[in-house]
């Protein structure tokens, strides 16, 4: 494999579908977006994206047998909606400079295929702070883009920030392309890994395509995190110390 390949496993016929991606990335905001959003809709797979580009490792599953890492497309018919949608997901973005413009232009003109006219992308935006109520960012393809979407509580006040990755990319490759753009952030602390953020994505994309989602799983996995930060807080604060009767240095836990 030199390049790569699109599978296709099925070929559903779609209403104009708005492509959301939610790939690996800062506190896997997006990837644990997107994957309850594909749960919640019960999404179907129809495609999958193999790169020479990605880590060369396989995985192994609950049966022993391995498989490759994989990009995915799920697509959602949503009944009552003007739109359908494809939702992206996956085990990782790619390793190169190179491979990361290969994937987002496969994509982006995998979309196309299919009448695509618009792009959301899910991700995270780093702060270095945990917060309770995480914000959520925008950036889009256009200022008329913008203002479109302003109702939605999305703050577009990041002048100068750069987006990486796939979450970028697909904005910019598609705005060449004629597809217009919308990139949805939640604020994170960028070293955890934050549900809580991946909720208040979810939140603003529920308004965006009128539906409702149910969140219990992510309310689990945001307490078991709390839990977590609590005893990380309580081990740094107390006055341990080694054999020797030094200090032990906790700094490096994350």
């Amino acid at each position: 494999m030199k390049e790569a390949k699109i599978k296709v496993l099925a070929r559903p016929k779609l209403k104009r579908p708005i492509l959301i991606e939610g790939l690996p990335g800062l506190g896997l905001v997006g990837k644990i977006a997107i994957d309850h959003l594909i749960r919640s809709l019960k999404a179907k797979k129809f495609a999958e994206l193999y790169s020479p580009h990605f880590p060369p490792i396989v995985i192994i599953m609950p049966d022993g047998s391995v498989r490759m890492i994989k990009n995915e497309f799920y697509y959602a018919k949503m009944r009552g909606k003007a739109r359908d949608l494809i939702l992206l997901t996956g085990d990782h973005q790619g390793l190169t400079v190179e491979s990361f413009y290969e994937h987002a232009g496969k994509i982006i003109d995998f979309a196309k295929r299919y009448r695509t006219s618009l792009v959301i992308t899910l991700g995270g935006l780093g702060t270095k702070k945990i917060v309770q109520r995480p914000n959520v960012f925008g950036a889009a393809s256009s200022s008329g883009l913008v203002k479109k979407y302003q109702k939605y509580n999305i703050k577009f006040d990041r002048t100068g920030t750069q987006i990486t990755g796939a979450a970028g990319l697909l904005l910019g490759l598609g705005k060449l392309k004629g597809i217009d753009g919308l990139c949805l952030m939640g604020e994170t602390h960028g070293n955890y890994v934050d549900p809580n953020a991946a909720k208040a994505v979810l939140k603003v994309l529920e308004k965006i395509l009128n539906i409702k989602l149910t969140y219990k799983e992510l309310d689990s996995q945001s307490k078991q995190m709390k839990e977590m930060f609590k005893k990380l807080r309580e081990i740094q604060k107390a006055p341990q110390k080694t054999e020797t009767g030094k200090p032990l240095d906790l700094s490096y836990i994350r």
